[in-house]
């Protein structure tokens, strides 16, 4: 179905309303078809999760494809329940045989039946600890069963490297490399988490994959992208006008269809800037609110260094004396101490430029304190 707005920011509506990623997507069929897993990494909201959908609907037809995401999961039970859930009835085409399959393979829990508004139904299961591990080996089991060559996207994947059950990586790696029919995707936006696991020799995973980095997509090709759709409505649109504004979000996907797509849905064109400003306050001062409160939510020194980076835009070194005189944060040590706490609530990133605030509207919103 035709999306009403050609920006789209949730889901996957095909490939013309997908911007470029056509090496991206070339290089990850290439893996796939020559039978190589790949691991594919960049920070949220580069788009990782339109790419892995774009590239499934660019496999042949005999293929499957199932994504599973575990961004919320912190145990083994929870992974299971996730990719057990994601796995369980989406190779069967009729639910008689989907039942008979969750019978044949899950038989230590039982499935949740839910209409998906289209005709058909979906499942989903909760697992119990005690059956964590039988229903880890029913989920391999019914992959291994598929007479079809299977891709399995599995998002968040660094997410294992945090749960308190050791040998969690060995294990899946044990189970994952003896299926012959099924590859997979791995993706991850902890840059850090997701190499380590991937090219270091005390890790399982060690050179089990093909490496890719996702980078942002070119200005040009862009810009180019979102003039056809504004063109093509008689819409105005200046490339001076949105190549500032990719600029100002350093081209991340995310920020750029939510911009486009604000605009778009209230009518209006790319003009001039004055026109990405606005669509820009506006999506700041929708979530003003919840910006407000996750800044009270820190400590003063955690206040202050936001507000610093942000105002910096990026930082190579926190801790450099002129910095810290400049935005008046008392001394280096303070640094070091809010530094973790706001990396692990994803208020900051460290990109290969220096440190930022994670999420680019929240930063323009601390600009604006």
């Amino acid at each position: 179905m035709k999306p009403s707005n050609p920006f789209v920011i949730n889901g996957y509506r095909g490939p013309e309303y997908f911007c470029d990623r056509i090496q991206e997507t070339n290089k990850v069929i290439s893996a796939l078809a020559n039978e190589r897993n790949i691991t594919l990494m960049a920070p949220r909201r580069y788009g990782k999760t339109g790419l892995i959908r774009n590239v499934f609907n660019a496999l042949p037809n005999d293929y499957a494809s199932i994504y599973v995401d575990i961004y919320s999961t912190t145990n083994l039970q929870e992974f299971t329940q996730a990719f057990a859930s994601s796995v369980i009835g989406a190779l069967d085409n009729t639910v008689d045989k989907a039942l008979s399959s969750i019978g044949r393979f899950f038989k230590a829990v039982r499935p949740t039946v839910t209409p998906d508004g289209t005709g058909g139904v979906s499942f989903s299961i909760t697992v119990d600890k005690d059956a964590t591990s039988s229903t880890l080996l029913g989920a391999f089991e019914y992959l291994a069963s598929k007479d079809k060559h299977i891709v399995v996207a599995i998002d968040e994947f660094q997410q294992i490297m945090s749960y308190p059950e050791k040998g969690t990586e060995a294990l899946l790696r044990s189970k994952i490399q003896f299926l012959d029919n099924v590859n997979f995707i791995f993706a991850g936006s902890r840059h850090h988490m997701m190499g380590e696991m991937f090219t270091s020799p005390r890790h399982p995973f060690y050179q089990s994959t093909d490496m890719m980095s996702l980078d942002v997509i070119p200005r040009n090709t862009y810009s180019a992208f979102a003039e056809h759709f504004f063109r093509k409505s008689d819409r105005a649109f200046s490339s001076e006008a949105f190549l500032a504004l990719y600029d100002r979000f350093d081209g991340v996907t995310w920020y750029l269809q939510s911009v486009l797509n604000r605009i778009w849905g209230e009518g209006g064109s790319i003009g001039s800037e004055d026109d990405v400003n606005a669509a820009v306050a506006s999506l700041v001062e929708d979530r003003a609110l919840t910006f407000h409160d996750l800044f009270a939510a820190q400590s003063e020194v955690g206040k202050k260094l936001l507000r610093a980076i942000a105002h910096e835009g990026k930082v190579r070194e926190l801790t450099a004396g002129e910095f810290i005189k400049r935005h008046s944060l008392t001394a280096p040590s303070s640094v070091r101490g809010a530094l973790p706490v706001l990396e692990n609530l994803d208020l900051i990133y460290q990109s290969p430029d220096g440190y930022m605030v994670y999420d680019y509207l929240f930063a323009e919103y601390l600009r604006q304190q």
